[in-house]
Parts: structure tokens; C-alpha cells; sequence
């Protein structure tokens, strides 16, 4: 089952990392938009208020209302995805369109998820649908202040330490199948030079097991100097995915890709 958090290839099968890349990131009619809410990020990164007095990157965010709901609260938050290439009218369209089919394939799948804080397949439509309008309502104005950019990883366009933390939802360790690696490892540091502190979530793949590349990645960046936890998170879903990465970066010793 090909579901994420931002932006999902509906063509199965295995590809290799190039092909996967030029699939979900550039055709909007191979992606399939779904977003989380503010809730569940707070849930997911066990966010307490003061972590959100912070400047935060949101990266994969894709159609999810955090950075709308973030700014809303009075933080500084900023999304990038390369979805945000496209209009409102275009995300929207894709949205409507295949909606009917996400819900499909998670009634056909229901055993890989936990229907605790959401009960039914249902709601869980209704609850996803309402984050990707309140993302809608708000894309263009946060386009306009350069709050959705049009970036992905493993290269940002940020400075050192611009942001105090950075998160990252359902695509790093999800797609490990698609995603080496190298592109793993990469986008970490990558992460790692834009912000004092790294929040990745999940660390299992689609097929619920643990990452392949979560150990390596995990050796890597602390011999890159960085100090490396796997938290447990108030919140599981999907089946067994109740853990997330926590790096707090050196800056002593800060390595880029």
C-alpha cells in the first residue's frame, strides 16, 4: 500500500530511486496528496509549546494543515514539498480526485492500523479532508509569504541554523524500499545543517518493519558528531510505528552532505 504523508506514487511496483523521485515529485497526476493535521504532528513529534516558540521547517508537509494551524497560533513555520509548484486549483483537483481511491485502498488494508484515536475509516476521511482544506484556505497566502517552498531533499536552500527544528512526516525511513541509503543519509545531514534540532517520523516502512536504513543512519550521524535518540511518541496509527528520530545537531562538528 502506497500511502504518505505528502505525496504518494499510486503505480506499484519496485522503480529505482531516480524514477521514483521524476514520479512523486514532478507529475501531479502520479501523486496522490494527503495531508495531517496539527494535532497529529504535535502527536507525532511530541511537540510542547515552547519547542513551537521556534522558527520550524516543515519538510515533505505536503497538502497537511500544521503550517497553517502553526502560523495561526503565532509560530514561525515554514513548508517545504516540491508539491508547492503547483496552484491551489491543481492540488485541489488531484485531492478530489483521488480521495475515493486513498480511502479504498485503507478499507482494503484496516489490519495495518490502530482505530483508537480514529474509529472508523471514515473518520479518518473526514479528518484528513478537513487538514488538506484548511491547507487549501491557506496555500496562497502562505505562497505569497514564503511560507510553502518549493524545495526537497537532499538539498535545501537554507542557511546554517535557520531553524530551530526541523520536522520531518512520512517520507524519510517510509519510502526506504524507493529511497537508498545514501539519499537517507544525505538528507539527514542535510536536515542537520538547517537546524539545531532533526524530528523524524516513522521509522518503519510501508510494510511495517523497522527501516533498513535506520541503524546506519543512526552510526552515521553520530559519528558525524550529532547526539542521536529513538523516542517513544503518544501516538501510533499505523500499526507499530510509535517511535521517532531525535537529533539534536553539534555544531561544533557539522558535516553536509
Amino acid at each position: 500500500m502506497r500511502l504518505a504523508h505528502s505525496i504518494v506514487s499510486i503505480v506499484p511496483g519496485k522503480r529505482d530511486r531516480k524514477q521514483f523521485i521524476r514520479e512523486t515529485m514532478f507529475s501531479l497526476d502520479q501523486i496522490v496528496p494527503w495531508g495531517r493535521s496539527f494535532d497529529e504532528y504535535s502527536a507525532i513529534f511530541s511537540l510542547a509549546d515552547a519547542e513551537m516558540a521556534g522558527r520550524i521547517l516543515g519538510c515533505g508537509d505536503g497538502p497537511a494543515s500544521f503550517n497553517a494551524e502553526a502560523t495561526r497560533r503565532g509560530a514561525k513555520a515554514v513548508s517545504c514539498d516540491p508539491i508547492y509548484s503547483f496552484s491551489k486549483a491543481d492540488i485541489e483537483a488531484r485531492i478530489t480526485t483521488t480521495y475515493a481511491q486513498v480511502i479504498d485502498q485503507i478499507r482494503q488494508n484496516q489490519n495495518e492500523f490502530i482505530w483508537k484515536a480514529i474509529s472508523s475509516v471514515e473518520e479518518l476521511g473526514r479528518v484528513r479532508m478537513a487538514a488538506m482544506q484548511t491547507f487549501l484556505a491557506d496555500y496562497p497566502a502562505g505562497l505569497a509569504e514564503g511560507r510553502y517552498l518549493n524545495a526537497k531533499l537532499p538539498s535545501l536552500p537554507f542557511s546554517d541554523g535557520e531553524f530551530d527544528l526541523a520536522l520531518c512526516s512520512h517520507l524519510l525511513f517510509l519510502y526506504s524500499q524507493q529511497l537508498d541509503a545514501g539519499f537517507h543519509h544525505a538528507s539527514l545531514l542535510e536536515l542537520c545543517r538547517v537546524a539545531k534540532e532533526v524530528r523524524v517520523f516513522p521509522l518503519l516502512t510501508f510494510g511495517g518493519t523497522i527501516s533498513p536504513h535506520l541503524e546506519g543512519s543512526v552510526e552515521m550521524l553520530r559519528e558525524a558528531g550529532h547526539h542521536v535518540s529513538i523516542e517513544r511518541v503518544n501516538y501510533e496509527f499505523q500499526r507499530g510505528a510509535c517511535e521517532m528520530l531525535r537529533i539534536q545537531r553539534d555544531d561544533s562538528n557539522i558535516k553536509g552532505p
